[in-house]
């Protein structure tokens, strides 16, 4: 009597499996990235086209971008450097309008300072109902979503040109439009912060019977006030320079003045107005390190 014999079990060769595998990952790999370069180059295309970003283009507006440059450069000469404003080379007859300038610049200034505690205040109320992991109402969430967004996306200039409309040539519109810029902005950056948040903190002020104020107050706020004072301190320095745009719409500040000196090709005073400018981020930006340093340093002894 034939007895039946067990099927022999199919080897597999786990060598060639692990390769075949490999293979056909690379493969599609290689798909995926023709593909995406496929697209890319043809967006890049577009793009180049709807630019007009070409080089000749380029090679043709360099140097008259240089030109210009040069143009507003002061000719200073050594020999009357430190002489007075009425002789021509010196720091003085660059600076002549210097006090003009410093009052606009100092009205530059408390614009950024106003319009940043305004918009920090306005981040500040939403940055935790827009935080995911902090607010347990999915209707509240997307509403501060969506008005975050709404802040951000609309530029500074567009609610500048709005309020100059509805209120008049000055900072008060610049202030307005600034602030709520500022309010979007720094909302995202808050509640991105605010996600990252260590959540064994928060749990124990609940375990303890706290609110969900409580919860902010003393479970999340104590870890993210470094950054968010980095935040700010960043805002800051980029709302002295959105006023200075601001000006050229009716803001008022320093941009105001840059926009007439360009518009007469008072040249020399284009460069002196934008030293100034730069200058003042500068200072806004080491004062702010040195803070934020201070404040990271507090936080750690905590």
């Amino acid at each position: 009597m034939a007895t039946s014999t067990p099927t022999a079990a199919i080897r597999v060769d786990p060598v060639g499996a692990f390769e075949q595998h490999y293979g056909e990952m690379r493969t599609q790999r290689r798909r995926r990235s023709l593909v995406f370069w496929a697209v890319f180059l043809v967006l890049l295309a577009l793009a180049v086209d709807i630019s007009t970003f070409f080089p000749d283009r380029l090679a043709e507006g360099l140097p008259r971008i240089g030109s210009y440059i040069y143009d507003t450069l002061p000719m200073l000469r050594p020999d009357v450097l430190f002489a007075d404003t009425q002789t021509e080379g010196s720091l003085a007859y660059w600076y002549f309008n210097l006090p003009k300038y410093a009052s606009l610049l100092f009205t530059t200034i408390n614009m950024a300072l106003f319009s940043t505690l305004i918009g920090t205040v306005g981040a500040l109320l939403l940055c935790f109902v827009a935080s995911r992991n902090l607010m347990r109402n999915w209707w509240l969430y997307a509403a501060a979503r969506r008005l975050l967004e709404f802040c951000r996306a609309v530029p500074e200039i567009v609610f500048a040109l709005i309020f100059v409309y509805a209120f008049g040539i000055g900072p008060a519109a610049g202030v307005l439009a600034i602030a709520i810029h500022s309010a979007g902005a720094l909302g995202k950056l808050f509640s991105e912060v605010n996600e990252n948040a260590n959540h064994g903190p928060i749990e124990g002020v609940r375990a303890t019977g706290g609110n969900w104020f409580e919860e902010i107050r003393f479970g999340v706020v104590p870890q993210v006030w470094p950054n968010f004072l980095s935040y700010i301190w960043l805002r800051l320095e980029i709302n002295i320079r959105a006023s200075s745009i601001i000006g050229f719409v009716g803001g008022g500040g320093i941009g105001q003045e840059l926009h007439y000196v360009i518009s007469f090709n008072y040249y020399e005073e284009v460069s002196a107005i934008v030293l100034l400018i730069i200058l003042t981020v500068t200072c806004v930006d080491l004062l702010s390190e040195r803070l934020r340093h201070r404040a990271i340093g507090r936080e750690n002894l905590l």
